[in-house]
């Protein structure tokens, strides 16, 4: 199991970053890139279903109760990302300018260019250590491995500086926070793109200076901590006697 693991973690990994690669860095606006991110996506169906029979269920994409799931973690995601903006505003990071109308095809083509790589990035980042270890992990464990993951995996911003890697990692708690806690990767999947579609939505509608790009970074990073310490309350509330000095996630 653990070589099947490896190889097709590793065939999603290099698909996504060739997209990546494509998107940001050797050829913005090719087509092949977006491509290459549904090809990363469908793949995981496959993958899913030659790790344990369930394809996409492999990865903790749960039926029962998804849409309500992604529903509450998205509207978290909306109103988090509105707060980071306000605090931005207030602290002079960001310059005040005036909201204009954005088309509804235009929300449209946010929300599908967002959806895509954010789930594909879940399912990468936090899928694979949500129900396909060997031995299932608790919450610190595998919330610290998944961030760090998510972080790793976004080797094309190696280089846009340290404030850049506090704010994946943070991003990366929260977002591991909410998987493990609710079961399913739905919840990360939810924050995720809810924090994608809101950045994609107000750069267009509320198109605010940014003064001060790593004091604004600190703030998203800020922000998500909030989310992970939120989430951390309500696990360890949730846990009974029985449950060990650290709780475990069955697959």
């Amino acid at each position: 199991m653990s070589k099947r693991l490896t190889a097709g973690f590793l065939l999603l990994f290099v698909v996504y970053q060739a997209s990546e690669g494509l998107q940001t860095v050797f050829a913005p606006g090719n087509p092949l890139g977006p491509a290459l991110m549904l090809l990363a996506l469908g793949l995981a169906w496959p993958v899913g279903r030659w790790l344990d029979g369930s394809g996409y269920r492999a990865f903790g994409l749960v039926r029962r109760n998804w849409l309500g799931i992604l529903a509450s973690m998205l509207l978290l995601a909306t109103l988090a990302k509105l707060a980071a903006e306000a605090v931005a505003l207030g602290l002079g990071i960001e310059t005040f300018t005036t909201p204009v109308a954005i088309p509804l095809a235009a929300v449209a083509i946010a929300a599908v260019t967002t959806f895509v790589p954010s789930l594909a990035e879940d399912i990468l980042t936090r899928g694979f250590l949500l129900r396909l270890t060997p031995r299932p992990l608790g919450f610190v464990s595998y919330v610290l491995a998944t961030a760090l993951l998510y972080t790793a995996n976004h080797i094309w911003r190696l280089d846009w500086g340290i404030t850049e890697q506090i704010r994946l990692f943070c991003l990366g708690l929260a977002y591991g926070a909410a998987a493990w806690h609710l079961r399913s990767l739905w919840a990360a999947v939810g924050l995720h793109w809810g924090w994608n579609l809101s950045n994609a939505l107000l750069s267009q509608a509320w198109p605010s200076p940014v003064e001060d790009v790593a004091g604004a970074r600190l703030v998203s990073a800020g922000i998500h901590l909030a989310i992970f310490a939120i989430l951390a309350v309500c696990v360890y509330a949730r846990r009974t006697p029985n449950d060990g000095p650290v709780a475990t996630l069955a697959p």
